[in-house]
């Protein structure tokens, strides 16, 4: 279609009266010779032309401007499913060609939007994390405004929660659940199972072992709150299962490495005594008893991790502390401020650190060439007080990385798996926590944060 401007169309319907305008007064002056008549009629006669022009030529827009009106109030009211048609190519063509291109955009869009909803909304439904969103209504209550099937099904028998008083939900909760929440943030709690009272002998496999997690936000200018239970019973007691096979293997390793040789050293000085060549016995019992004594003190490794006590906190200034360290095992330290102070158990701690220190040090003595650099950090934080065992060994790669502080894993021909492991519980027995990272120059940095007591 050949394209004219919307301007021009207009000009094309006013010329008419734009011709008329100019021949008309020219009659009236032919036929009549009063001025002032002429004047008169051609201004009432060309203004009623003019306006009749321009409302026949603005029929069309005013049309397309109610038309554009409603399909925009259809957009508003979540309805794309209207168009509009303009028969002209012009200007207001291609407005209505952009109108409808937005339509289509806002339709794919919103079903884009709908299908999104529809895929969060199963997945909401059907995870078995029981999912509750709490706020605040104008009465100051706090009331349920959402709630997934097994969060229903957990708390009230499968029927809908939605509009209950939170108050009224947590009745009818187990005390364990109850008490959980009402403590506030992130915990881990076991609920009993039925007919199974307080005073009577726990019975661990009747028990469900839940993690309660809890999230705050704004939403429409309105504080929520996000609680998250999820049933860990199965996957706790398959990691349970795990570790106990782990134990078994390590165990029964470093048994056979130990009574294999005794055995066969028993053996030994059995043929010895019946030979009458009694003159070796003692070195064949001091190998029995080397033998003997290691696998004591693997046995008294494990028994000291499963019986970590609980830390018995005393006030220590950091610079005697790790001066004490560095008559034990060396390394270098920049100066610690008198200031600097902590509530530690010296004897944990210092176990802790002790075992740090000597895994540095080994490290250090695999690198090549063979090194013993070892420096420890002590910086002051905000909040925490964080303490850096550096070495220049090998370093470890990503998986030792992401496995070293789990207990009973070790990269030692020898090792037992518990001294990071332990090292871990003492740390966080103290409210504090251990990373470990790579240096860029070489070597590994082992980073302890510890709560910053006030002085």
């Amino acid at each position: 279609m050949k394209r004219r401007s919307f301007t021009f169309r207009l000009f094309l319907r006013l010329l008419p009266v734009l011709a008329l305008a100019a021949a008309f007064p020219w009659y009236l002056a032919y036929w009549l010779d009063h001025g002032w008549a002429v004047t008169t009629i051609s201004i009432v006669v060309l203004l009623a032309l003019m306006w009749w022009s321009l409302r026949r030529a603005t029929a069309p827009i005013r049309s397309l401007l109610r038309a554009l009106s409603g399909t925009t109030s259809s957009y508003r009211d979540g309805e794309y499913n209207f168009g509009i048609y303009w028969p002209s190519n012009d200007e207001l063509g291609d407005l209505v060609q952009a109108h409808r291109e937005l339509g289509d955009v806002l339709r794919a869009q919103r079903q884009d939007l709908v299908q999104r909803e529809l895929l969060l909304d199963t997945m909401v439904q059907n995870t078995p994390v029981s999912m509750l969103l709490l706020t605040h209504g104008g009465d100051g209550v706090q009331r349920v405004v959402f709630s997934n099937l097994a969060a229903r099904k957990l708390l009230h028998s499968g029927w809908k929660l939605e509009g209950q008083r939170m108050h009224d939900v947590m009745e009818a909760m187990p005390i364990e659940l109850r008490d959980a929440i009402a403590r506030g943030g992130d915990s881990l709690f076991a609920v009993r199972g039925e007919g199974q009272d307080s005073d009577d002998e726990r019975d661990e496999d009747d028990e469900q072992i839940y993690h309660l997690s809890r999230r705050n936000f704004h939403l429409n200018g309105r504080p929520h709150d996000l609680l998250l239970i999820r049933l860990l019973t199965a996957e706790l007691r398959r990691q349970e299962v795990q570790t106990w096979k782990k134990v078994i293997r390590v165990i029964s390793h470093e048994l056979n490495n130990s009574l294999a040789p005794i055995a066969s050293l028993a053996h030994s000085g059995g043929e010895l005594v019946r030979r009458g060549k009694t003159e070796r016995l003692e070195e064949v019992f001091a190998t029995i008893e080397e033998r003997a004594r290691h696998l004591e003190g693997f046995i008294r490794g494990y028994a000291r991790f499963a019986k970590l006590p609980q830390p018995q906190l005393q006030t220590v200034q950091w610079n005697q502390f790790l001066g004490g360290l560095q008559h034990q095992i060396p390394f270098r330290m920049a100066e610690v401020p008198d200031d600097v102070q902590s509530r530690v158990d010296i004897a944990q701690l210092g176990q802790a650190l002790l075992n740090l220190l000597k895994n540095a040090h080994e490290a250090c003595g695999e690198a090549e060439p063979p090194n013993d650099d070892v420096e420890v950090r002590l910086t002051r934080l905000p909040q925490w007080l964080r303490l850096e065992v550096l070495d220049r060994g090998k370093g470890m790669n990503e998986a030792v990385l992401q496995n070293a502080l789990m207990p009973f894993y070790s990269t030692k021909r020898n090792g037992t798996g518990l001294g990071l492991a332990l090292t871990r519980e003492i740390v966080e027995a103290h409210g504090g926590r251990i990373s470990l990272q790579n240096r860029r120059e070489g070597g590994l940095c082992v980073a302890v944060f510890l709560p910053a007591d006030a002085r």
